[in-house]
């Protein structure tokens, strides 16, 4: 899978369990540390668990992928999820605006997520009555 994609996951999959201001920062051009960060925030350490557990779990029961390493503790409020190409940053409040790895990456532009593309309407106008005039 390429790294662009595992890290939209890893945002999508860290939204399933309500995480919040999830951001992935490309930082191919300022890292050679990895490809993609992805950092999101979570409320409490049940919180950071579900979060973490719902990365993890997905990405090896749906992708066969695993971190390389896992780091930090739910004790310290910041855990880390290296997955070689793409780092996971699942961090507290608090411990997200002490660090600020937006402003520390800050030249690393964010991606959006993948918008779907919009139907196109496939209906035909409607077709005009005949009106018969003397």
């Amino acid at each position: 899978m390429d790294s662009k994609k595992l890290a939209l996951l890893c945002r999508e999959y860290a939204d399933n369990r309500k995480a919040e201001d999830s951001v992935v920062l490309d930082v191919r051009a300022v890292s050679t540390v990895a490809d993609y960060f992805v950092i999101v925030t979570g409320s409490s350490e049940p919180h950071l668990r579900a979060i973490m557990n719902e990365i993890t779990d997905r990405l090896r029961d749906d992708h066969d992928l695993r971190p390389r390493c896992v780091d930090g503790t739910l004790g310290t409020a910041w855990v880390v999820l290296d997955f070689f190409d793409v780092i996971v940053h699942v961090m507290r409040k608090d411990v997200r605006a002490r660090y600020d790895l937006e402003t520390l990456w800050g030249d690393a532009p964010k991606v959006n997520p993948a918008k779907p593309a919009k139907a196109m309407k496939t209906a035909k106008p409607p077709k005009r009555a005949n009106v018969k005039t003397n």
